[in-house]
């Protein structure tokens, strides 16, 4: 039976959890503070009720009490919070992001956390050359390495499974990543640090920082829901600023141009980027497609599926960014030409190789016919901008594209909003504030031409004058 004692203006509730090996019992318990201004009859009620509830999970072995470290919890948490109810993906990103938050405050006691200890954690973060995923510079000559190991730029990339262009640009020089520089070198047979040498230190992103600070408070907040601790000390922290970044996007000419580089390129990667491009939708819902998604006789695709690669997992399948979300958008009519001559190239390549092929029904594909990862397709188009004379996008860049283009040629912000399945149009309002900005402004100077009575007047005297030479 759980026990009450009155301390002040809060209440201990102790019960007892059993005993332990030594035959001792084992006595948790609970601080409870009523709310301000309860009356009496309100806080024996609510005391009662949270006196029941903290013997049920004592009893049970639910309960937990601020003596738990803040590592022990974030790993409960993980098993029983987040790999229940949130992506794949982003369990894995925090999963990252605790190996480090860990080694700062993972030793500390729940109940002892305090807000400064955040507050030295962030500022370490701030701190220069913090980031582990360093970019990598050859320090020898990897055209003479190749040549001495028999191979050609194009016989190692498919010896090394690497692309083509990472390839080209570490035997220029050029900046790689270290997964890029690790493959290199193990197709070598060579240590990293004998061909490559590390080429800059850089900080975390202002948007990383409060990503740390998000998963933090996540964790924190369950905790006081779990009643293990009273309160957040994320709560009392202000979150680490970030500079506003615009999002990166072609203007009209760019993409026009963009679209006249691509003729030339392999119709599997030239089909995948100018759907982007038309559609506005994510790399993930691309790579989700099927051929049974289109609709050739109205120019329309369903976009309800999204397709990820996780290590260890490889390509998997699941429902879209907006949760139960089924979106049909209409494409241009040209998108559909290039389509049924993509499905013509891909059922060539389907017959070619015989029972090789793997049937999905999905648009893009491995060699094989299963699912393509969407990093391939990152890969490919960052490859492809490099050695274009286009400023340095990303993929993710074509979904700016071309909701830029659509704001700014007067298309509602809500019809925007549904193509791009963005849960609420102000979310489209945010991220595209800039371009939208730049609409006003256009507008206010035609209304301007249309009724500034000195303009009209100007118009006139000019019109007259032009009659009255007129013969």
């Amino acid at each position: 039976m759980a026990t009450v004692r009155k301390r002040g203006n809060s209440y201990q509730i102790r019960a007892s959890a059993g005993y332990d090996a030594n035959g001792e019992q084992i006595v948790k318990s609970m601080t409870w503070k009523p709310t301000p201004g309860m009356t009496a009859k309100q806080i024996e009620k609510e005391l009662q009720r949270v006196k029941i509830d903290f013997e049920r999970r004592v009893e049970s072995g639910q309960y937990l009490d601020g003596n738990i470290r803040f590592g022990e919890f974030a790993d409960k948490w993980i098993r029983e919070y987040a790999e229940k109810q949130l992506a794949p993906s982003t369990v894995v990103s925090y999963r990252r992001y605790l190996k480090r938050t860990n080694e700062a405050i993972g030793h500390i006691r729940l109940d002892k956390l305090q807000p400064q200890h955040l507050l030295e954690f962030y500022s370490n973060l701030a701190e220069e050359g913090i980031r582990e995923d360093f970019k990598f510079i050859a320090s020898i000559d990897l055209v003479e390495c190749l040549i001495e190991h028999g191979f050609t730029q194009r016989s190692f990339s498919n010896q090394a499974s690497i692309s083509k262009d990472t390839v080209n640009f570490a035997c220029k020089g050029k900046k790689i990543s270290m997964r890029s520089a690790e493959t290199i070198c193990m197709a070598l047979n060579m240590k990293i640090d004998e061909a490559f040498h590390k080429c800059e230190k850089r900080k975390l992103s202002g948007n990383t920082l409060l990503h740390y600070h998000h998963l933090i408070s996540s964790i924190l907040t369950t905790a006081v829901q779990w009643q293990v601790v009273s309160s957040n000390p994320a709560d009392r922290v202000k979150p680490p600023k970030i500079v506003p970044k615009e999002s990166g996007f072609l203007d009209i000419n760019q993409a026009r141009h963009l679209v006249a580089l691509l003729e030339n390129e392999p119709i599997q990667y030239k089909t995948a980027i100018l759907l982007l491009l038309y559609s506005g939708m994510r790399r993930g819902e691309l790579c989700g497609l099927e051929w049974s998604d289109f609709d050739f006789d109205n120019c329309t695709v369903n976009i309800s599926r999204t397709s990820q690669y996780l290590p260890g997992k490889g390509v998997f399948e699941k429902g879209t960014k907006t949760k139960g979300s089924i979106r049909t958008i209409r494409l241009p009519g040209v998108t559909f030409i290039l389509l049924r001559e993509y499905r013509k190239w891909q059922t060539e390549k389907r017959l070619s190789m015989g029972d090789q092929w793997h049937e999905t029904g999905r648009l893009f594909t491995s060699w094989n016919g299963k699912p393509i990862s969407p990093d391939i397709l990152t890969q490919w188009f960052d490859g492809f901008i490099k050695r274009s004379d286009l400023p340095p996008i990303h993929l993710h860049s074509l979904r700016h594209t071309n909701a830029s283009m659509l704001i700014a040629s007067g298309e509602d912000v809500r019809t925007v909003s549904g193509r791009l399945g963005h849960s609420q149009p102000s979310t489209t309002l945010n991220i595209y504030s800039h371009v939208i900005q730049s609409a006003d402004a256009k507008a206010s100077r035609t209304l301007e031409n249309i009724l500034d009575p000195l303009k009209e007047k100007k118009g006139q005297i000019g019109k007259s004058a032009y009659f009255s030479h007129t013969p």
